[in-house]
């Protein structure tokens, strides 16, 4: 039994069924588990919003991360040069990938409390003309604010880009229409807002432009257009050996979103969750660091509501109620976060809420 709920952006609190689904050993090779694959595989394709004729589902062992270095070291050719939009960790962990990679980038560099701004990016991009890539985190979970993808991506399709978008704490927790907003490759994990565990992350991939990748990649076992020749040709199968209680689970996690009604009720459920955790922070003193009009439904950073205010004490407290929360990342700002994804309700805010002002009563 799990001794806290976790108010993390992943790993976050499972159901008992999703966990349940990991109680049994598969083969790697068997039909019945690739077919599982399979399944899982079209279930991602319908979850982002594409004509599974245009797009595949590529699934990569390891956490989001892999899955992210595998997309820019997959889609850049020798000759290509990659615009990152930059406001948090994640996006200058995309720059340390190119660095380590020895591919050309151009970053875009915002405040993090900042939304990335179009008319900024355009203007970067008509003094880089060499730029043939553009990658964007939707929400930046440094800070829990959610980018415009919605304007950015069509903005750089209609500039011949090829388009990457790392929707880690996203997808399946926020409505994104990836064909209709021209999204290239599109990027998250099992153990996000589809409310399964650690173990593997998955690439939305456009066919026609993965298809032109072969032999771009810097890596054997970080080749996404490799990886995806082989689950299509062997139906299913992973080149290597796969996480294979860690995809029964995230099976079980699909049909759980299914069941709760999908991504738009499951996204109803998220912002609920987050307006109530705002609005009852803010009466216990506390600060929020992003704009409304930018905050995700996933996870939202508080600041400090006191020069003095012991975090770690705070954390403690909180974790012996059965609450574990973030330390912050804001490089100017004394923060932290709370996420509320997973499986998380209004009453688990609600003891959340007056655990906190528990614990505040006794920081006094």
């Amino acid at each position: 039994m799990t001794p806290y709920l976790l108010l993390t952006p992943g790993p976050l609190t499972t159901s008992a069924a999703v966990k349940n689904a990991m109680m049994r050993d598969v083969s790697t090779w068997d039909v019945d588990y690739n077919a599982i694959v399979e399944q899982f595989r079209k279930d991602l394709l319908e979850v982002a919003q594409v004509d599974a004729t245009r797009y595949a589902a590529v699934l990569l062992q390891g956490s989001g991360s892999y899955a992210v270095e595998a997309t820019i070291g997959t889609a850049l050719p020798a000759d290509g040069c990659l615009m990152i939009a930059v406001n948090g960790a994640y996006g200058r962990r995309m720059c340390e990938m190119c660095d380590i990679l020895g591919i050309k980038y151009v970053a875009i560099t915002f405040d993090e409390t900042t939304p990335v701004d179009l008319a900024t990016c355009e203007q970067a991009l008509m003094a880089h003309p060499e730029v043939t890539h553009f990658a964007v985190v939707h929400c930046e979970t440094t800070t829990g604010i959610l980018n415009p993808i919605q304007t950015l991506i069509p903005a750089m399709h209609r500039r011949g880009l090829i388009t990457i978008v790392d929707a880690m704490s996203s997808f399946a927790g926020i409505p994104i229409h990836t064909d209709a907003l021209h999204i290239d490759y599109l990027i998250s994990s099992a153990n996000k807002c589809l409310q399964g565990v650690p173990g593997f992350a998955f690439v939305i991939a456009r066919r026609r432009v993965i298809e032109a990748t072969s032999g771009n990649a810097r890596s054997l076992s970080l080749d996404l257009f490799d990886q995806l020749q082989t689950m299509d040709a062997h139906h299913g199968k992973w080149r290597f050996t796969s996480p294979t209680h860690v995809v029964l689970a995230a099976a079980e996690a699909m049909r759980e979103l299914q069941d709760e009604g999908g991504v738009a009720a499951r996204n109803q459920r998220y912002r609920d969750n987050q307006r109530r955790l705002a609005e009852g922070m803010r009466r216990l003193g506390f600060d929020l660091i992003i704009a409304a009009q930018d905050q995700s439904p996933i996870i939202t950073s508080f600041e400090y509501p006191t020069a003095n205010f012991d975090f770690a004490e705070f954390y403690d407290q909180l974790k012996a109620r059965g609450f574990v929360i973030y330390p912050g990342k804001v490089a100017k700002i004394a923060s932290f976060r709370i996420g509320n994804i997973g499986a998380v309700y209004p009453a688990d805010i609600d003891r959340l809420l007056e655990s906190i002002a528990q614990v505040m009563a006794t920081l006094v």
